[in-house]
């Protein structure tokens, strides 16, 4: 069977030479006799894996020498916990409401201590990232945190908060897709299995001034300053998915880097959403300048019509277009694997699609 174009919101396609390369190595990698999932995560092969994989990120994005790269395990979901639990200093964070993990996030950290809800769009049902120069920002935070790039409703940050305290940001669905100034930032996390490899990884870029101030009742495994020391492996870490993102490091930097695949992405968002503002039976539902590059939702205006074009056209090999449960419609994932080619199919699909039910 062809493969499909996979619109999948996470876990996602991963580019094809990533897939070629990795089953070319399953069996043995390299002259060591073995494949990566069977080394001891301490060995010199291994190690070796490890250090290419982080200095590849750290070219990628140009991460400055002050900042740490950690490879955890739990997805981003786990560091909805561990980023209070490691930043609360002072007992009180600053949460924009932008999505629902966003949401998910603030509600983890109220847990731990005070969470002020500095701006939320939850009641225009996430339509749009509120504004940041009217939000309310605490003068006392010890944080504050935003979630970049909303995978649900296919929103994204125009401008980030102008604070005095540390940003952390959940990158997970725009990370490696755009240029990002690191130094804008306090903690960089994302989990990988949008645009980096597969699920049960997260990758975090953290500033080291942040880190030895974890609460005393701080899970080991999930205190950022025992990973950092320990060089993410306090414990074995998931090195099939390291050496994946890896991977995918270098087939970014083989293709130009992040400013070339942005422009890439740029063109596929622009061409989804083109169709999208002329259709007249499709309408994307995020408010135009907040529109996401990763994340486009729409809909027909008809869950009967909504669910027999996710049928048609995953039978076409345009497959995983159903929107999230909680918000039904459909979503096309256009992560950086995404071929341009992939996006040209989906808009011909509706196009005919739209001729046969408008």
């Amino acid at each position: 069977m062809d493969r499909v174009f996979n619109f999948s919101p996470g876990p996602s396609m991963l580019a094809q030479p990533v897939l070629e390369k990795a089953q070319k190595d399953l069996l043995c990698y390299g002259n060591t006799g073995m494949s990566v999932m069977e080394m001891s995560h301490r060995s010199k092969m291994y190690t070796d894996i490890y250090d290419k994989t982080v200095a590849d990120l750290r070219k990628l994005m140009n991460i400055p020498d002050d900042y740490d790269v950690l490879f955890l395990q739990g997805g981003a979901t786990e560091q909805f916990s561990a980023i209070p639990l490691n930043l609360m200093v002072n007992g009180k964070a600053d949460y924009v409401d932008s999505g629902n993990f966003a949401h998910l996030a603030a509600e983890e950290a109220k847990r731990y201590g005070e969470v002020n809800i500095a701006a939320s769009s939850r009641e225009d049902t996430y339509t749009y990232v509120p504004d940041m120069k009217t939000a309310n920002f605490s003068a006392d935070a010890d944080y504050v945190h935003i979630c970049q790039n909303n995978t649900i409703y296919g929103t994204r940050y125009i401008e980030l908060p102008d604070v005095k305290a540390p940003i952390v940001a959940d990158c997970s669905s725009m990370i490696l897709s755009e240029p990002m100034d690191v130094t804008k930032y306090g903690v960089i996390y994302a989990g990988a299995q949008k645009n980096i490899g597969p699920s049960g990884l997260c990758v975090m870029v953290v500033k080291r001034a942040l880190l030895g101030n974890a609460n005393k009742l701080c899970p080991k495994l999930m205190n950022w300053t025992v990973q950092s020391e320990k060089g993410s492996m306090y414990n074995t870490p998931n090195t099939w998915g390291i050496y994946l993102a890896g991977l995918t490091f270098d087939w970014l930097l083989q293709n130009g880097g992040i400013d070339a695949i942005h422009k890439v992405n740029v063109e596929k968002a622009a061409m989804l959403y083109d169709f999208l503002d002329n259709s007249k039976l499709f309408k994307a539902t995020a408010q135009k300048e907040y529109r996401s590059l990763m994340n486009v939702t729409f809909i027909t205006g008809d869950a009967d019509k909504d669910a027999a074009f996710v049928k048609a056209a995953a039978a076409e090999g345009l497959v995983n277009l159903k929107g999230h449960r909680s918000v039904g419609g459909m979503r096309a994932s256009i992560y950086n694997a995404m071929p341009v080619e992939g996006v040209k199919a989906l808009v011909d699909f509706m196009k005919k699609f739209e001729a046969a039910n408008a």
